[in-house]
């Protein structure tokens, strides 16, 4: 049985947890392949969601041969992403019910993304969820991305509190292996990306909204 206890932090992953980005990136390295004349599965595309930026060059490689124009195609999705997130980026389900929920609580929040601080300051900001958060922790900050367990063990001792006492919010693997091996509780609430064997034999709960995430937690504060 694994058991959640009232945390006394709670750490957001946030592209596809508490933005609705997954899709727009999707949109973005699909369009980019179109105009280079690159063949991209969506199954490739989807294998990237929670993928540090480090290694995605490796996995293109990998998954679309040597002759793929990995450089060409990154550069223009990226431009693409950035222009089409310039708005503010829609929330995913529930996401305000779990922030008001913690809030009331007095549990503090910080922010555990894969994303460069830059780019993941822009968005919260302009989501208007900056300033709901105690501190973020950006892939660019870590030497180790997910699913190594660095950015949650930072975060962790941010807050002067061990790992075990802290709820994760993650939607992908990558993600929930991190928190995992961090040692933090954790809970799964996949976006595009269905779980992986790996992480439903965690056993860990994987629920459908950020709202039945925040029910869990009341049945156990």
């Amino acid at each position: 049985m694994y058991l959640i206890s009232k945390p006394l932090a709670a750490l957001f992953d946030m592209d596809g947890l508490m933005l609705d980005t997954e899709s727009i990136g999707i949109e973005c390295w699909t369009s980019a392949a179109a105009t280079l004349g690159v063949e991209m599965p969506r199954a490739v595309l989807i294998g990237m969601i929670g993928m540090h930026s480090s290694k995605t060059d490796v996995y293109l490689l990998e998954h679309l041969g040597s002759h793929a124009p990995i450089a060409e195609l990154r550069a223009a999705c990226h431009a693409l992403y950035m222009e089409r997130t310039q708005e503010p980026i829609a929330h995913r389900p529930g996401l305000s019910d779990i922030l008001d929920w913690l809030e009331a609580q007095h549990i503090p929040k910080a922010v555990c993304t894969s994303t460069r601080r830059s780019i993941a300051e822009h968005h919260l900001r302009a989501a208007g969820l900056w300033s709901r958060f105690e501190f973020a922790i950006c892939g660019d900050e870590v030497t180790h991305p997910k699913p190594a367990p660095e950015i949650y063990q930072k975060a962790a001792a941010a807050f002067n509190l061990p790992p075990a006492s802290c709820i994760v919010l993650e939607d992908s693997d990558f993600g929930v292996q991190a928190a995992h091996q961090a040692g933090c509780k954790v809970i799964m609430i996949p976006d595009l990306r269905p779980p992986s064997a790996h992480s439903v034999a965690l056993k860990i709960p994987i629920l459908g909204s950020l709202t039945e995430a925040r029910n869990l937690l009341t049945q156990a504060a």
